[in-house]
This record gives C-alpha cells, structure tokens and sequence, in this order.
C-alpha cells in the first residue's frame, strides 16, 4: 500500500510538470529524487512530451500515464519543484506531500483571456518595431496580433488540436494584415506579419525541445 502511494505521488508531481511546460529530463530527476527521498533507490523513470512511465524497480510493473493537453505555467512547476526539496529534505510524508501536489494541480492562477489577447497585440507591435518595421505599422500590427491570438484561442476551443488552431488563426492573421495594407498603402505587410505572429510561436517548447536534446533525450 505504502508503495502504491509513492508511485502515485512520483507520478502526480511528474504529471504537473509535463502539463505545464518542464523539460522532461527535469521531470524525470524529480521523479527519482522523491522515489528516492521515500526508500525506492532503483526507482525507473522515463518521461517524453506526450507521456510519464514510472516503475519501482527493473522487474515490478510500469504504471503509464498519457498527458493530453498542455500548457505554460512554470509557477506550477516551480512549486512542485520546491515540494521535491522538502520531500528530499524529509520535511513531508507521503500523505502531505500528496496533498500539496494536489493543491498545485487545481490552482489556475493565470491571467484572463482578454488580457492575454491585449498583451499578445502589445507585444505584436514591439516585436515589429524589433524587426526593423516603423513606427506607423505598430498599430497595424497590434490589431493584427489581437485578432490573430483572439483566433487561435477561438480555433483551439473548437478543435482541440493546437496545430491547426494555429494554422488556421495564421491565416486570419494574414488576410488581416493584407487588409491592412489596402486601407492603408504605405504600410510593409512582412513587417506586419513577423511581428503578428511572434505571440503564436512556441517558444517555451522550442527552447525544451534544444535544452532535452543537449541532455541526450
């Protein structure tokens, strides 16, 4: 039973971090930290963006659990990475440690969409100025990026698959940025769209993609 609790807390923490944007050669040392902190020293951890395998030795069998949406919430993995130093630390039981994990999970403290959507358009029209466009296509661009991440967000309510949400939400943001440019003629429509879709690249996902490659996943 004791044992049957550890797994569930070694993969609880490892699921809370995979969902929310860890690299998953982190994921798998935090898993055989706690493993370990609790007495399982030959603990088998493997972790990929997609799923968690974790077994409490060579020979008993491996629990699996399938991670289906993800997101970006490094406060989330922050937290579970402080709980792993107390459980290193000796300072939680199971049971404790367990409770806090599961307090992490259901606390979304994020920012509402309307003001992701403004940030994303700010942010669409400092990354135009960034990538040498004037000053008259930072409005342009701003609305552009607002509809182009209101889209997304929009399209990955409806399909659930972020691929085509984005896909689709950047052709939106193109034929808006076209629009753009016939009302006003003086505008450049590349500088327009590079700055628009900056918000819609992943890249927190990229950067743990190189970081898992370099730590030979």
């Amino acid at each position: 039973m004791e044992q049957e609790r550890i797994t569930k807390v070694c993969l609880l923490a490892g699921q809370i971090m995979l969902k929310n944007g860890a690299e998953t050669y982190r994921i798998e040392d935090t898993m055989t930290r706690i493993a370990r902190a609790y007495g399982v020293a030959d603990a088998q951890v493997h972790a990929t963006p997609t799923a968690i395998m974790f077994a409490e030795d060579m020979t008993s069998p491996t629990n699996f659990v399938r991670i289906d949406v993800r997101a970006t919430d490094l406060d989330k993995v922050s937290k579970v990475n402080s709980i792993s130093r107390h459980i290193s630390a000796g300072k939680l039981t199971v049971k404790e440690a367990r409770e806090k994990l599961l307090e992490v999970e259901v606390n979304n403290e994020t920012f509402p969409k309307w003001l992701q959507i403004i940030a994303a358009g700010f942010a669409s029209g400092c990354f135009t100025i960034m990538f040498q466009g004037s000053w008259l296509e930072f409005l342009p661009s701003m609305i552009v990026g607002i509809i182009g991440y209101y889209s997304v967000l929009s399209f990955h309510e409806i399909l659930k698959i972020r691929f085509f949400a984005e896909f689709l939400a950047s052709v939106f943001l193109a034929l808006s940025a076209f629009l753009m440019i016939t009302i006003h003629s003086g505008l450049d429509i590349d500088k327009i769209i590079i700055g628009s879709v900056m918000p819609l690249v992943p890249g927190l996902l990229i950067t743990n993609a190189v970081r898992d490659l370099m730590a030979g996943h």
